[in-house]
């Protein structure tokens, strides 16, 4: 995705330093200190315009929540979105949502090891040339950065409209040997769940076009595998 630079983002995000983060690589390892608080913190890489951050953040007070994408103009874009939400009921900045403004290539730079307790990839770009699989956001070379900055109860949620996405991330998942839970080769099938699943905005636009959503989730950490299992035998 390319977009049009827009005069004066840049102070705009600047202006906001209690939402959005420039410079996000200072907080390496000081996320629970940007916060104030100790509650578990899930990031969304590459958040787009940011209604699935807002929304999750709103309707879970006890996480944190940080949008990361690399572009300005979605940063700033995400923050109307997450402040209009906030300012339905009072006038105020949301206090457990960050959006930070990074390159998820380099996740290791923002996130010290055992920071995140959870990782969501909504949509992430499918590549479909396979000479890009490596720049796929499921490729093992990514899901091992994942690896190092997600904490014992870590887990990633993934969702993609895509299918050979969805089958080449299935793959790179069994081949790392990561256990999956909740797989689905079609989300709403019985129609539309919010309650259950906050949707983006390419996740709104394909369900009214009948496209199927795929989504499943990966135990990464090993207390979060023990509590799966223990629910299997119960």
């Amino acid at each position: 995705m390319r977009l049009r630079g827009r005069k004066g983002i840049k102070e705009e995000l600047e202006a906001q330093k209690d939402l959005c983060l420039l410079e996000p690589q200072e907080y390496k390892g000081g996320w629970r200190e940007f916060f104030g608080n100790d509650k578990p913190i899930h990031a969304e890489l590459g958040m787009g315009k940011g209604r699935f951050i807002s929304h999750m953040s709103k309707r879970n007070p006890d996480v944190n929540y940080i949008g990361v994408d690399m572009y300005d103009e979605l940063v700033r874009r995400a923050s109307v979105k997450a402040r209009a939400l906030w300012s339905e009921e009072e006038d105020m900045t949301p206090p457990n949502l960050a959006l930070a403004r990074f390159n998820i290539e380099t996740i290791e730079d923002i996130f010290a090891e055992g920071e995140l307790e959870r990782i969501y990839l909504n949509f992430s770009d499918p590549w479909p040339k396979a000479k890009h699989a490596r720049r796929r956001l499921t490729h093992a070379n990514f899901v091992n950065k994942y690896k190092k900055v997600l904490n014992e109860n870590g887990e990633i949620h993934f969702k993609t409209d895509s299918e050979t996405l969805f089958e080449f991330s299935l793959n790179s998942f069994s081949e790392m040997r990561l256990q999956m839970k909740n797989i689905s080769l079609n989300l709403h099938r019985e129609g539309v769940t919010e309650d259950m699943h906050v949707m983006t905005e390419y996740e709104t636009k394909f369900t009214k076009q009948g496209m199927p959503i795929f989504r499943c989730e990966v135990l990464i950490g090993q207390a979060a595998s023990e509590k799966y299992n223990r629910s299997l035998s119960e």
